[in-house]
């Protein structure tokens, strides 16, 4: 029974969906039926089924425009068909004025076909979080459970093959996870015990136990939904031009018409028949249906394309920005490389003990998120000192961290915080050294000055050189922004094809450069992490996050790479790219054939069913232009 009424919704919900494609379809078997009776001479009953046509056919779009012009006080191009189709069958020609709002109603349908396909590719995103998960408690079998029931901290079992039904940590077992649902990869990544997975998952191979850490309202899986969902309903500047140029137009369409009844009568001596026909032709050949259509479907189109392939925009006014970005501001750390450093050199200072200076060090350390700290108190960990001395510490942004530790401060960060002369002749000149190879160099000072350096070495991811190689193909200036010193900048830029970098940038030396490089080119992106390239990220034209689904990613920049791969922006770009192509084709096309069938209206050589021939299928074509944008390859 359960089963049979899930049937008859879907059934109902797809008839709801295809609504006005089939009334447009009933519409076009009535007017079919009216033309044989009309032929065979009976026409009251033609006018009678005309007059059904043109309630089926066109009540769908009358009221859309009449509710619209009523909410938004002005005039629109829904109008303006229903005007003509009225105007067209009161001087006696209903043939033609069923198959206008035969016509419309189809373009109109199909219209509501691209709106729908881009929404249904975030329906398919919904569907995919599971209903119903295993909840494991104690000993006890798993119980099967509705996953709304499911609170932080339950224990859920995820067989081989099943979605994982919320975000969480593996707790138990490791297994190969399918990403693609959010990443747009393809590639399964293997997870194991400590790991984090996301809802919407699939595991694919091991039984694993998992802990839930957020709310099921809370999930990365809720927030792409709902991210994209809000992309698709903000509108892109080209958009809302085109919507405010619609009313002004209407206006001087209806004022035309209004000219076009009498004018051609006295000044070129047209019958009144034959003027008022040429005014409900220019009527409908003039309605920028076209042109209203020429954006919005390629907008959805390539929102709904970039969410598939792991690329997602905060709306339709940064896929344009994007379209003609001319600089992009990368950060270094976690960017162009792994952003996971380790430490590959520890130097002490004569006469201090070398664990007590990495303990003190890994101390301070271990209370910052930053990854050069982490790779530090990861390297005391695997040197055997876990017994880290309690410290107080004040960051300082920028340049490290003073830290008290038994009554004693400390000072850990780069040369020109700890005093730049000690740090460059500590160890015989050891940290020019480091420097020259690539490495971070990192100080820490007490008051009888340097205890000891470290050296840390971060590698270049491998797809970095090739997005690089990318954007510059695209005509973008790459230009590096880092904290590390000259030397270590100078590597890193080199290894992965960077022509142009800015060492030892502080975050308000990073909106400097942003400003300098908005002087040069107008649209620049800056790629971070979301948390310290925040005031770069608001500067730029487009702030890009590259976090792999992080919160702080999702939340911060106006362009979220799922996952932390450079190549994702030349992506965007080219996608961006396509649809301004489209955007411009669609607009001069529905232009010029607005243009072309005014003139050839007032030269008498485009009849009504011509002419509505010409106007609706420029609308359908235009549509089918801008869905094109759903294609992967671009």
């Amino acid at each position: 029974m359960e089963y049979s009424n899930r049937e008859n919704i879907s059934l109902i919900e797809k008839i709801k969906e295809h609504a006005e494609l089939i009334a447009a379809l009933i519409a076009g078997i009535f007017i079919l039926l009216a033309w044989r009776l009309d032929t065979s001479g009976q026409t009251t009953a033609s006018v009678l089924l005309y007059v059904i046509a043109f309630c089926v056919g066109g009540f769908a779009k009358a009221k859309e425009g009449i509710e619209e012009t009523i909410e938004d006080k002005k005039l629109n191009v829904e109008l303006l068909m229903v005007l003509a189709a009225i105007g067209s069958a009161a001087i006696g020609y209903w043939t033609e004025g069923a198959i206008l709002i035969f016509i419309f109603a189809v373009s109109g349908a199909l219209e509501t076909y691209a709106m729908n396909k881009s929404h249904r590719e975030i329906s398919a995103l919904m569907n995919l979080q599971p209903e119903e998960a295993w909840l494991v408690r104690g000993n006890f079998e798993p119980m099967k459970v509705s996953v709304s029931t499911l609170q932080i901290g339950d224990h859920l079992l995820i067989k081989p093959g099943e979605r994982i039904p919320a975000d969480g940590i593996i707790f138990k077992g490791q297994s190969s996870i399918d990403e693609s649902a959010i990443s747009g990869e393809p590639l399964p990544v293997l997870k194991s015990e400590g790991d984090e997975i996301f809802a919407g998952t699939v595991n694919l191979n091991g039984a694993i136990t998992m802990e839930m850490t957020k709310a099921n309202s809370e999930t990365l899986f809720q927030k792409i939904i709902q991210l994209v969902q809000s992309a698709q309903s903000e509108k892109s500047p080209s958009q809302q031009f085109i919507e405010k140029f619609e009313g002004t137009y209407v206006k001087f369409v209806l004022l035309g018409v209004a000219i076009m009844m009498f004018l051609p009568h006295f000044v070129l001596g047209w019958d009144w028949t034959t003027t008022f026909y040429r005014a409900m032709v220019l009527l409908v050949v003039a309605s920028p249906c076209a042109l209203v259509a020429a954006i919005m479907p390629a907008t959805l189109a390539a929102i709904s394309n970039g969410a598939k392939n792991g690329v997602l925009f905060k709306g339709g006014l940064h896929l344009e920005h994007l379209s003609v970005l001319g600089a992009l501001a990368v950060d270094k750390t976690g960017t162009l490389t792994q952003g996971k450093p380790v430490v590959t050199d520890f130097i002490v200072r004569d006469g201090f003990e070398p664990q007590m200076a990495l303990a003190i060090l890994a101390g301070i350390e271990t209370q910052s998120n930053h990854p050069l700290a982490q790779a530090i108190t990861s390297y005391a960990k695997a040197e055997g000192v876990t017994a880290l001395p309690q410290a107080t510490i004040e960051d300082i942004p920028g340049w490290g961290m003073k830290g008290k530790v038994h009554n004693k401060e400390y000072q850990v960060g780069k040369p020109e915080f700890v005093n730049a002369q000690h740090a460059n002749d500590f160890a015989n000149g050891a940290a020019g050294k480091l420097a020259a190879q690539g490495k971070t160099v990192i100080f820490i000072r007490d008051q009888n000055g340097i205890v000891a350096l470290t050296a840390l070495k971060d590698t270049v991811r491998n797809e970095a050189k090739k997005a690089v190689s990318l954007l510059k193909e695209l005509g973008i200036q790459v230009v590096m922004l880092t904290g590390d010193n000259e030397k270590t900048a100078k590597v890193i830029a080199k290894e992965a094809g960077v022509t142009e970098y800015v060492a030892e940038c502080l975050p308000e030396t990073k909106v400097t450069e942003m400003k300098r490089l908005l002087s040069q080119h107008h649209f620049v992106g800056m790629v971070g992490d979301g948390i310290n390239d925040a005031p770069a990220l608001a500067t730029a034209t487009t702030g890009i996050a590259m976090g792999e689904g992080t919160d702080v990613a999702l939340e911060t920049a106006d362009v979220v790479l799922m996952k932390n791969d450079l190549s994702k922006i030349a992506y965007a770009v080219r996608l961006s790219r396509k649809m301004q192509r489209i955007v411009k084709q669609n607009i001069i096309f529905s232009i010029g054939v607005i243009i072309f069938l005014i003139a050839s209206n007032f030269l008498q050589v485009v009849d009504l069913p011509l002419g509505v021939i010409g106007h609706e299928g420029s609308t359908i074509l235009v549509i089918l232009n801008g869905l094109r944008m759903l294609n992967k390859n671009v």
